[in-house]
């Protein structure tokens, strides 16, 4: 595992939420690939165990909305949590009219897609400012974050607000120690693509990656001191457009929204 280590991986205690599957379990790998100590976490008990098996780490599954007893308990098997990787995520789609859906599903997945990292940066960011070791926060955002996503409202809106915490974060605590990242890929063959219906396309369009490619991504973005950690390098000019010109932008994604309603149709 030790022959791809990376300076500021190896060694490391890491915690990799929503680690069973997909990016998390690709993170969960590379880590370990990368000489760190991994714990892996899912709500999945058999996914984290087997995730946990297959790379020598430790699994401590768990609902990551209350992120403090796996802290603690990573803690104490790891002798301290040096980088959080704020992995897991919900789509909260539905299906139907997503301006429809109900407050408690919006209450789900911003529980998950957002307060999960509040909380876990609560409980982290003092221990690491207090023993003076700093720490790094990796959040898996998307594209989604920076661009806006057709299709589920919930998602979109989330994952924005994902990123927005993130930049908060490194504005707040980059100057005392903490590192700060935000992974935003667009299509990732994982589950959720599976399950896109009319987006599936639309994600693909400039290619769909593979989560070890994610995974590297964010390696890569870590050892250059990155705060966006864009797998997709596309989405920077998507990103620089967007802000250059945000009206010709939202026409664009109007136009988008229409071809998926033609598609098939999300709201």
């Amino acid at each position: 595992m030790s022959l791809q280590s990376n300076a500021k991986i190896d060694g490391r205690g890491v915690v990799v939420t929503g680690a069973g599957r997909g990016i998390g379990r690709a993170l969960a790998v590379r880590m370990a690939a990368g000489g760190a100590r991994v714990v892996v976490n899912d709500l999945d008990a058999a996914n984290a165990r087997a995730v946990a098996d297959e790379i020598g780490g430790t699994a401590i599954p768990g609902d990551v909305t209350a992120p403090e007893a796996l802290i603690d308990a990573a803690t104490e098997t790891l002798g301290r949590v040096d980088v959080f990787f704020a992995n897991a995520g919900i789509d909260g789609a539905g299906g139907g009219d997503s301006l429809q859906t109900p407050d408690d599903a919006w209450d789900r997945v911003l529980d998950v897609n957002v307060m999960a990292h509040v909380r876990a940066a609560r409980v982290l960011v003092p221990r690491w400012l207090s023993d003076g070791g700093g720490g790094r926060f990796v959040v898996t955002a998307s594209a989604a974050g920076l661009l806006t996503m057709i299709g589920s409202a919930p998602y979109s809106v989330t994952k924005h607000a994902a990123v927005g915490f993130a930049e908060w974060l490194s504005v707040t605590y980059g100057g005392r120690g903490v590192d700060v990242h935000a992974i935003c890929p667009q299509g990732v063959r994982t589950k959720m693509l599976e399950e896109a219906g009319p987006l599936q396309e639309l994600l693909s369009r400039d290619s769909a990656l593979e989560p070890e490619q994610v995974a590297e991504a964010a390696v890569a973005a870590i050892e250059e001191g990155r705060f966006l950690v864009l797998p997709h390098p596309e989405v920077a000019g998507y990103y620089a457009a967007r802000a250059g010109d945000t009206d010709r932008w939202l026409a664009g994604m109007r136009r988008l929204q229409q071809k998926v309603d033609a598609a098939g149709g999300l709201g």
